[in-house]
């Protein structure tokens, strides 16, 4: 498993220092799995920062009752545009990124299965993400003054038809999906033929690291959930251009046909937001509790269930349409069936930390976060999973809290875990543990000052989507709360790219394995030279590295 050191600054031909633009060039049109990698989470974190700032917005306008900090139609773009990108634009671009920098060094490979197909999911994703933002210049056309897209992220018919909404924002919003959802589509083909054609020799599927074996049930997910939205998005422009009368109810059309073809797509969308976060954790525990995951085998299966079961639980997002009883009993039980293998993963997760020799390095504490906040909202989501309950809070902030419990509280959490772990492995460097543990506190301490007031608002009727409200409603100081923690949370990023640009100037040298690891990733040079491995390596068991460390551990000798 010897690896030759690598210098990303010097030519590969000569030796000398590239000049920036050939830099510059050689990251444009690199095939690289590990460039490509880096540019997908850089751009997923820029699109985080310009949501984030979309998000302090709205929060800013709801901290007091009858604001005027913003106009009506203005905040219903931000809502929009803020949440497409924190879904489409920052969650399935970091699994991208993760996966495609992590899979072929964890299974001993050089490279993706196809990287041309790797550049072109990568461009198609962000040239996607550029097509919702250039609607702000040509949403009404360029003769305009321009607008975005005001229907919601999950947009909802009849707000996409042409007679209700303004100009051409939302074919921006159809389009800027449409091509962004063709570069997931691709890394997912990407990773599947990796994970299935390039392991290396002895690395078999009961060998694979967890984070493997989550990131290919993940992009089976993907293949499976993004037909649904492709096809209501051509029917939608159908509707919109070609009087196709999909979705038009004045004209024969179904409203709730949208929903049925959205939600087959959202629904197993948010696992596919979730797993990835589900693959670091998993490989981070294990390593600073010094001991195997707890009930490995139960892990991949419950991941399996995941991905099985999520695909039918789509319409619990529609108990209040009208549904039969018959349905809605089935999506009940379908919606809380899927909560027993989420919680046999985080019962794993706990009984791994169970006694073992935990470190509290930055890493942890992110996953830790994760533990605590995930749980939460599972619980939240079983009780939305009761059509009675969900009745009474449906379009609720209640509902908005859960989202975020789930979105931000768990995958954003171990996301960032993620890149505190990798971090020094793809540039040499470690992060700052000092700069590390403010970016989690203050997260932290702003994510609960946010998220846990609107629970309390969507009990006392604070529907989602609104503007501005009135006073008196007992909403004032819950919504106070919750924009003054967005401060907090905008001080813990700032952290965080403070930290990152610091250590890459002039951060401790990480060395090739920090963290005392055992998975291959952590067997080459820091960072991995374009081949990865001078050798391809053979492994012998689940941890290959740390055999090779510690063969006097019987502990860890099996398969």
């Amino acid at each position: 498993m010897a690896s030759i050191p690598y210098n990303p600054e010097l030519s590969a031909v000569d030796g000398k220092a590239l000049s920036l633009p050939t830099k510059l060039h050689e990251w444009v049109v690199t095939v690289d799995h590990k460039r490509l990698g880096v540019m997908y989470i850089a751009s997923s974190l820029l699109f985080f920062a310009v949501a984030g700032s979309l998000a302090a917005l709205m929060r800013t306008q709801l901290a007091f009752p009858d604001g005027h900090f913003l106009r009506p139609e203005v905040f219903n773009r931000l809502f929009t545009v803020h949440g497409t990108t924190m879904v489409f634009l920052v969650g399935m671009p970091f699994f991208a990124g993760f996966a495609n920098y992590l899979v072929p060094l964890m299974i001993g490979a050089r490279d993706m299965a196809f990287p041309r197909l790797n550049a072109f999911g990568y461009w198609m994703f962000l040239f996607g993400g550029m097509l919702l933002y250039f609607s702000y210049i040509g949403g009404e056309g360029l003769a305009g003054h321009g607008t975005a897209p005001d229907v919601g992220w999950f947009a909802y018919s009849p707000l996409t038809e042409r007679a209700f909404s303004r100009g051409t924002s939302t074919d921006y919003w159809i389009l800027s999906i449409f091509v962004s959802g063709i570069g997931t589509t691709a890394s997912a083909i990407n990773v599947i033929a990796t994970i299935v054609s390039m392991r290396c020799k002895g690395m078999t599927l009961s060998r694979m690291p967890l984070f493997v074996w989550l990131m290919l049930v993940v992009s089976g997910m993907v293949l499976m959930a993004m037909p649904p939205l492709t096809a209501a998005q051509v029917m939608l422009l159908l509707d919109r251009y070609l009087g196709a009368h999909f979705f038009d109810t004045q004209a024969g059309g179904s409203a709730l046909l949208w929903q049925h073809f959205f939600w087959l797509f959202g629904h197993p969308e948010v696992y596919i937001l979730v797993i990835p976060g589900f693959a670091c954790v998993s490989e981070i525990i294990p390593v600073f509790s010094r001991k195997p995951m707890f009930g490995r085998a139960a892990m991949i299966g419950a991941t399996i269930a995941i991905g099985m079961v999520s695909v039918s639980v789509w319409a619990h997002h529609m108990f209040a349409v009208g549904m039969s009883s018959t349905s809605n009993t089935f999506f009940v039980a379908a919606t809380m069936l899927v909560g027993v293998p989420t919680g046999i993963k985080i019962f794993n997760w706990i009984a791994t930390m169970y006694n073992g020799k935990i470190r509290l390095d930055t890493p942890m504490l992110f996953c830790i976060g994760f533990l605590f906040q995930f749980l939460i909202a599972g619980l939240t989501g079983i009780m939305l999973a009761a059509a009675p309950f969900d009745w009474q809070l449906t379009d609720s902030y209640f509902v908005v809290a859960h989202f975020h419990y789930t979105l931000i509280g768990g995958l954003l959490f171990a996301l960032f875990g993620g890149v505190y772990y990798w971090f020094p492995k793809a540039t040499g460097k470690m992060l700052s543990e000092t700069l590390g543990k403010w970016n989690f506190w203050l997260l932290v301490i702003g994510f609960h000052m946010t998220f846990d007031p609107l629970h309390f608002a969507g009990l006392l009727g604070m529907p989602r989507r609104i503007y501005t409200y009135p006073p008196g409603r007992g909403w004032e100081g819950l919504n106070l709360m919750a924009s003054i923690g967005v401060i907090f949370q905008a001080a813990a990023v700032a952290f965080l790219a403070w930290n990152i640009i610091r250590s890459l100037r002039r951060g401790k040298d990480a060395g090739n394995d920090p963290w005392d690891a055992w998975s291959l990733e952590w067997a080459t040079s820091s960072p991995p030279p374009e081949y990865n491995f001078a050798v391809l390596p053979e492994v012998r068991s689940s941890r290959p590295l740390w055999d090779l460390k510690h063969p006097e551990d019987p502990d860890w000798k099996y398969e």
